[in-house]
This record gives C-alpha cells, structure tokens and sequence, in this order.
C-alpha cells in the first residue's frame, strides 16, 4: 500500500484520502474552530474513487490520516468486454498487458485501439480517461 500521511487539516477539496480502507476523492470539507477546551473537527465528504460511494467523517483536526500515492499511466485498448464493463489493455511504456475495470462514465466511449489513462490505485486498476 502506497500512501502517505497528512494532518486532516491540511485536506482541500480535490485531493485523494483513505477513508474505510476505500480510496477516495474529497468533495468537501468543513473545518470548525477550536474551542475553549478543545481541538478542531475536520467534517470530510469524499466520493470513492472505484466505487463511486458517498463517504462522510468527522474527527479531530490533528489527526493523521493517508492519502495513496495514485500512478497515473497511459495504455493502449486491445479488447473490450462491456457486459463486465472490462478491457485487455497493454500499457505504452512496458508493453505489459492486462485486464482493467473500465470506469462507469467511460463505458460507453471506450473502443478497440484508442489510448486511454488508466490509475493504479492501491493495487486495483482502473481506466479514468480517454486521450
């Protein structure tokens, strides 16, 4: 698992996070001020990154949480399967092939033979992007 470390301050909307060992894109967040006695609470909306679900969490603003390292790479489309919404691709700079989930907004744009961007995400592969 690659992922690093960031005080839950320090998130800002766009950024990728860990929550409920899912990762996710941080939609909003909310930072309250500190009180008499107490410390900051970060409220953090992130959407999951592979399965589109709604995550909502408060804690406190001091605390760690991670954020995946997320390895973006372009590859070449050799086959499609739409009813498993999947595609053989071979990646453009070690010619490995291999088959990925095909993300749900895309299903419907991807061909044979086009170039595509595909994310390794915590050892899950997803294509994300037409080039």
């Amino acid at each position: 698992m690659a992922s690093k470390l960031v005080n839950a301050t320090e998130l800002r909307s766009g950024r990728f996070i860990i929550l409920n060992n899912t990762p996710c894109v941080v939609k909003n967040i909310d930072i309250s001020k500190t009180g008499k006695h107490g410390h900051a609470k970060v409220r953090i909306e992130a959407i999951g990154i592979i399965t589109g679900k709604k995550n909502i969490t408060v804690m406190p603003g001091s605390e760690r949480v991670q954020v995946p390292i997320i390895e973006k790479r372009k590859a070449q489309v050799l086959s499609i399967n739409k009813q498993e919404t999947k595609a053989n691709i071979m990646d453009l700079e070690n010619f490995e092939t291999f088959d990925v989930r095909i993300d749900s907004e895309l299903v419907e744009n991807v061909q044979d033979g086009m170039q595509v961007e595909y994310w390794d995400v915590e050892g899950i592969k997803i294509i994300k992007r037409l080039l």
